[in-house]
This record gives C-alpha cells, structure tokens and sequence, in this order.
C-alpha cells in the first residue's frame, strides 16, 4: 500500500494537479507522522501546523478554482520544510541558539518567497546547530537531530534536521544551506541526494550577508530530479547579492533527463586536514563509485596532488570570524555553546589585516587550483572521512578537540565552498551495517547541469531511493 509520503516531490505536485491526492490530507499526513515520530528522530524545532493547513486550504482552492492544472505553481501543496537558520516572517527562528529561543522571524529569507511562490506548504523549521556553526545538528533548543538509519547516531549538520526530515518520510524534501558541507554532510549522513550550488545562485539575502561567499542555499532531496526541481524554484538572482553565478542552458531539471555523454573525472581521496584518516567504509563507497563511473564509459584519473593543508587556517580564520557576524547581547554571552563562544573569541581576536589576509590567500590559491580543475568535467572524492558518527562525538568533547574531530570528519567539503563550485552527494553505498555512505561530485563554476545529467545516469545505474531506514514503515 502506497502512503503519501511515498510519493517523492513531483509525485506528489503532480497527484495534487491531478486531484488525486488533497492538499490538507496531504499536510494532515506529514503532520501526524511529525507529531508521532520527531522527538526520536530530532528533525523539528518548530512545527507549525497551523501555517501548514492554512497553506494547504489556499492550495486546495487553487486547484479547485483552476481552469488548466498546467498553471498552477510548480510544487502546489508539497510540504516542504525550512532550516532554522533562514528567516520565515511571523514564525519562531531560533538559529539553534538559546539566545534567540522566543525570536519572530521579522522577514522572509529570498528563498523562503520563493518556495512559497512556487506553492509549497511549510511544515516546519528544520533543527540545525548553534548559527550553523558545527557538522551536528545538537544544541539547546531542540532534540539531537539523528540519521534514521541509526537513531544512535548524528544526522550531520547544519541541516542535519533537514536532512533526517526528508530520510525518515516527513517531508518529500528540504531546504538547507552549506557553509562548509552543511547540505552535503548530513546527506551522506542520513542516504540523500544533496545539491550544493555555485557561488551565487542561489541568493542568501536579504538579510544574510554573503560577504566570503561561502555559504548557499540548496535542496536536500530523496533522488536526483526531485533536487533538480528545488533548485530550479530556488534558482534567482537578487538585489544586492553579492556574487552572480553563469546562467544555465536550460531548466536544471532538464538536464536530469540530457545523457551526460562521456566525461573526463578527476578523483582523488587524499584529504585536505593532515591528520584525517578515510575509514575503510568511505574508501569502499569511493572505490566503487569509480569503478561504477568507469562502467558507465567516463574516463577516471587520478586528480594531480596538491597540497592544500596549508590553507587550513585561513578557513578556520573565515569560520571564526563568521561566528561573530551574529549579533549577541553581551547579557546574553552565558546562553551560547562552548564551541560557540570558542569561535566567537577567536573570531573577536582575528585584526582585519590578519581576516583580509585570509581571504587573499585562499582566494590566490583558488586561482590556480581551479585553473587544474577546470580540466575536468567533474571530480570524484569521499563526502566524509568517516561513516555516520554517534551522538555527542562532538558535542560532548571540550572545543578545541570538537573542532578538531570536526576536521578530521569532514576534510573534503569545505574546499569547494571556498572554491565556489558546485557540489553534490550522491548515496551510492551503504554499509554492511545499513549505514548511508555518500560520495561527492564536484563541477566546473556553474556546471550544476553536468552533475545533475551525472548523478541522474548513476542514480539509474544504482538505483538508491527505494531504500528506506527501518522508522519510514512506523
């Protein structure tokens, strides 16, 4: 028997269309599921329910009052969550602090309008970490947000609430947002397709500042066109952002459906931090996606070495500073988390000359890398160094050990944010102990098509979403 959150998002738009499925039983559905099941999986800070059947009644009269269903918004109905970083007018955002615990969201986020447009219904805030900070998704606001593979185990972060939303059936899909490899961790974590887009196409206004560029927002989905979808509704340049990404030929979605033809992929599995080890489960994953690519008649070749672990701590300097850019009452300074007070004082510490320095030289040495990667179509690595960690391998630890656990665990995303690259995770492995593990595809400045048309021809080849961790049934 079919459930309505078996259906994935254009499933779902198109039963709405079609009458098929009714936009406030839709909501009632995932709603009731959210009530049941979020306090063990952690995905929810915020449930607004009253929003959603709001949503959903203006839905359902849309489609009522449609002379032709093919006008109607793209994503009519479709229950669509909101990280709990981006700012929803009127609903509680905490950005996973203490701090901001009883805070009204004073605006809507660029793509907050814009799914809205698009005719989502929002079901909820997303749990996600202290101002984004960590790769976890723990903090004093909400409960752990965990993988439903191993409810034992981290969903990742930042949207990691996001993330174990769509994987445990209580949403067809999400917004999230990376910084770091906050979409692309917690969808290794947590068995999804993740899409983190190029520089500037996806607009963080218009109250976040984009000034390092290193952050985005991006769509956490269940399979490649779902994803392709999201960013097609996310994709919109906006009034004062700061970047601009290359204009694509044509709807993202469209190339879900282009052969990808043959491409030259570069791979590599040497990790940026030092003292980062890739346990033997992500190199297997790594192993048999080139050998899959290779299967599929892409030429793979190693990506020629470069060292890049003396550009650590200009990223760690950006990420600090970061930390600041939240402003805090100084009576308010006790309620943050230790690692957040951590970053905060090393952040206050950073001079100007000491923060712009970073950037120039991250910015210098992307100049050339990016001239080596400009070779390829695409570049294979491990999402994480490590499987699905348990809860508290982080959070319990004092901060400099935090951080640097967090180092080791994810020493491949960050690079592309700093790049500006588009990046992907695709779940093509799982463990012998039923544990998601993702590997990342990296493209060319604005060459999301390209991935997309990739991860489509992979997702065929080995299929991944009829895969469903054990709380999907309950």
């Amino acid at each position: 028997m079919t459930h309505p959150h078996d259906l994935g998002v254009r499933e779902t738009a198109a039963a709405v269309r079609a009458r098929e499925i009714s936009p406030v039983e839709l909501a009632d559905h995932y709603l009731e599921r959210i009530e049941r099941l979020n306090p063990r999986v952690g995905a929810y800070v915020t449930v607004t329910a009253d929003l959603a059947r709001e949503q959903a009644r203006a839905a359902e009269k849309a489609v009522a009052d449609a002379a032709d269903p093919a006008e109607l918004p793209p994503l009519l109905g479709v229950p669509i969550p909101i990280k709990d970083l981006n700012l929803v007018e009127g609903v509680r955002t905490t950005f996973g602090s203490a701090v901001f615990a009883d805070l009204t969201g004073f605006a809507d986020d660029s793509v907050v309008r814009l799914l809205r447009d698009a005719g989502t219904v929002m079901p909820g805030k997303t749990t996600t970490p202290e101002f984004g900070l960590p790769c976890y998704s723990e903090g004093p606001v909400a409960p752990p947000a965990r993988t439903p593979w191993d409810l034992t185990r981290s969903a990742g972060g930042s949207s990691g609430g996001a993330a174990a939303a769509v994987a445990a059936g209580l949403a067809p899909a999400a917004q999230g947002s990376d910084g770091g490899g906050s979409i692309r961790i917690p969808s290794s974590a947590c068995g999804l397709f993740g899409i983190k887009p190029t520089r500037g196409r996806v607009s963080l206004g218009p109250t976040s500042a984009d000034l390092f560029g290193l952050a985005t927002n991006g769509p956490i989905a269940r399979n490649v066109r779902d994803a392709a979808l999201l960013l097609d509704v996310m994709s919109a340049p906006m009034y004062g952002d700061m970047f601009r990404a290359p204009a694509a030929d044509g709807t993202f979605l469209s190339f879900a459906d282009r052969p990808p033809g043959r491409l030259r992929i570069a791979r590599s599995i040497e990790p940026a931090v030092p003292d980062a080890t890739v346990h033997p489960d992500c190199v297997a994953a790594y192993e048999e996606a080139s050998a899959l690519l290779e299967e599929l008649g892409h030429e793979v070749v190693d990506l020629p070495q470069v060292d890049a672990s003396g550009l650590l701590p200009h990223f760690e300097t950006l990420w600090a500073a970061m930390a600041t850019t939240t402003p805090v009452p100084p009576e308010s300074e006790h309620l943050l988390q230790p690692l957040t007070r951590h970053l905060r004082a090393r952040g206050a510490a950073t001079t100007a000359a000491e923060l712009l320095n970073a950037q120039a030289t991250l910015q210098g040495a992307f100049r050339l890398v990016l001239e080596v990667m400009d070779e390829y179509d695409a570049i294979l690595h491990p999402t994480l160094a490590q499987p699905p960690v348990p809860v508290g391998h982080f959070h319990d630890q004092d901060p400099e050990e935090n951080f640097a656990r967090q180092t080791r665990f994810t020493p491949f995303c960050a690079m592309y944010n700093i790049s500006g690259q588009p990046a992907v995770n695709v779940p093509l492995h799982w463990t012998g102990e039923g544990l998601p593990i993702g590997v990342m595809l990296a493209g060319r400045i604005g060459g999301e098509g390209t991935l997309i048309s990739l991860s489509a021809q992979l997702e065929e080849a080995r299929p991944w979403a009829a895969r469903k961790p054990p709380v999907w049934t309950e």
